[in-house]
Parts: structure tokens; sequence; C-alpha cells
């Protein structure tokens, strides 16, 4: 019996540490991904790429950005939101998050699509916690790809119309 509980534990331990290192490997890699659209930015003089940051102390603690619709998009909805300028890395230090960051940040992307005549933006995401969010703010996805990344674990798309969305201003 104590053989059959030490043989489960092991089982359960290289189960453990397999899908740590895959978390592992998925978030270095979008964090290199996420490096190479700042860049895009910054060579391209916010022509590919348009980033906005949120300063805490001379410290960044939120991140957004905007530019063409991803590869993933394209793949996922068969090119029908490659018109569409995509709102991505959207990221708030966990210490600030629920103090309206987001929401600053978000309202200066819609100001600035607005101002360039953009009337429609897309957006995806894979993580639960930030989908809980989006569903907040943007209803249900008009793209719904169950169990993509694994299972129970959905990648969902929205398409909203930039007037449509209220600008929120409270920081607390």
């Amino acid at each position: 019996m104590n053989y059959s509980a030490n043989s489960r534990r092991q089982w359960n331990n290289k189960r453990a540490d397999w899908l740590l290192s895959h978390l592992v490997n998925d978030m270095e890699k979008e964090i290199e991904e996420k490096r190479n659209l700042l860049h895009l930015d910054l060579e391209s003089n916010g022509k590919e790429r348009y980033f906005y940051v949120a300063l805490h102390n001379e410290k960044i603690i939120g991140t957004i950005e905007y530019g063409p619709s991803s590869k993933l998009i394209h793949d996922l909805t068969h090119g029908a939101l490659d018109m569409l300028f995509e709102i991505g890395t959207v990221y708030v230090h966990p210490n600030f998050q629920g103090h309206g960051v987001a929401n600053l940040l978000l309202n200066a992307i819609f100001l600035t699509l607005q101002g360039k005549g953009i009337s429609e933006f897309c957006l995806d995401c894979g993580y639960k916690n930030a989908q809980q969010i989006w569903r907040k703010k943007f209803g249900e996805p008009t793209y719904l790809f169950p169990n993509y990344w694994n299972e129970g674990t959905d990648h969902m798309i929205w398409r909203k119309r930039v007037t449509g969305q209220p600008l929120r201003f409270i920081v607390t």
C-alpha cells in the first residue's frame, strides 16, 4: 500500500512539474512576444504598434497597446478581423489592480482610436481571470474557442465598436 501511495505521489509530482514547466515556457514566450511588440512601437515611432504605459513613482505599473490584429486572431477567425486593430498587452501590476489603472489605459486607447477615425477594434484573451474582466466590460465574446489551450481553458475574441465604449475615469 505504501508503494502505491508513493508511486501515485511521484506521478503527481512529475505531472505537476511538467505542467509548471509548460506554463513557465508559455509565459516566457508571451513576454518575448510583448517585448517584440514594444520594439515595433519604438522602431516605427508608433506606426506598427502603439503603446501606453501607466507610471507610479517612475515605475511602470500598467501597459496597453494597439496594432494590426495578430496571427492568432487571423487564424482563428479565418481573416474576418484582419481589417481591425487589436487592443492588447493590457497588464496592471497586481498591487495596482482594482484601482482604475486599466480603465485609464483603455480610455487612452479608445480616445486615440477615435481620434484616428477608427470605429472598431478586436481583443482576444486566453486567461480565465482576464476573460471574466473582459466579459464584464464587453459582454460575451464574438468568437469562443472552447478548450483551445487545454481542457477547460478557452480562447475568446471580442469585436467591438470604439464609440460604444463608456469612458471611465474613476481612480481609487
